[in-house]
């Protein structure tokens, strides 16, 4: 079996198992969320508390408050945390949707991952522009400023990922509609 193969079935397999845990508490919610809903959120929630505690720990103890000169540039403390745990979070994000909540999308992977980076393109954008805007202009604090900016990334990252990033045929939706009637 190929290493990619092998790689699939675990993440796949530990999307199932994540996906029990998540469907565990929906019956609480039921009456308020589909079920896709609540496992974006579960999957978006949690990926978001970890950008954040990766985000501190990289603003205070790495770069300790400090600039950070790349030779040609420098790099405020708070620019250079966005710079370092973007990528770890977006990854991390994209495996959470992929194998928890958008299952039944039959786009391949890689045009998933390819659709994903562009929806993240946009919200770096958004990220370096609402930093640079509290911390820079309105001289917010660095974390409490990426919270604030996470919940516009939040919602612009939910309508391009249902609408375009994990899109489905028919036979996609019909999966869905089958997989999400049993929780």
């Amino acid at each position: 079996m190929k290493t990619a193969a092998i790689m699939r079935n675990y993440l796949v397999r530990i999307g199932l198992r994540l996906q029990k845990v998540i469907d565990f508490t929906y019956p609480l919610f039921r009456r308020f969320v589909p079920l896709q809903v609540y496992r974006y959120g579960a999957c978006g929630a949690s990926n978001i508390v970890f950008d954040w505690i990766l985000y501190f720990l990289v603003y205070n103890f790495l770069f300790k408050e400090r600039f950070f000169n790349l030779g040609l540039i420098t790099l405020s403390p708070h620019i250079a945390s966005l710079v370092l745990t973007f990528p770890i979070s977006t990854f991390s994000g994209f495996l959470l949707q992929k194998y928890v909540t958008f299952t039944a999308s039959d786009l391949r992977g890689r045009v998933q991952l390819g659709r994903y980076l562009i929806i993240v393109v946009a919200n770096l954008i958004i990220n370096y522009a609402g930093l640079k805007l509290f911390v820079d202009g309105l001289n917010f604090y660095p974390t409490p400023s990426k919270m604030i900016i996470t919940i516009v990334t939040v919602i612009c990252s939910y309508i391009g990922q249902k609408k375009f990033t994990f899109r489905m045929s028919q036979r996609g939706k019909e999966k869905e509609i089958n997989s999400l009637s049993e929780p």
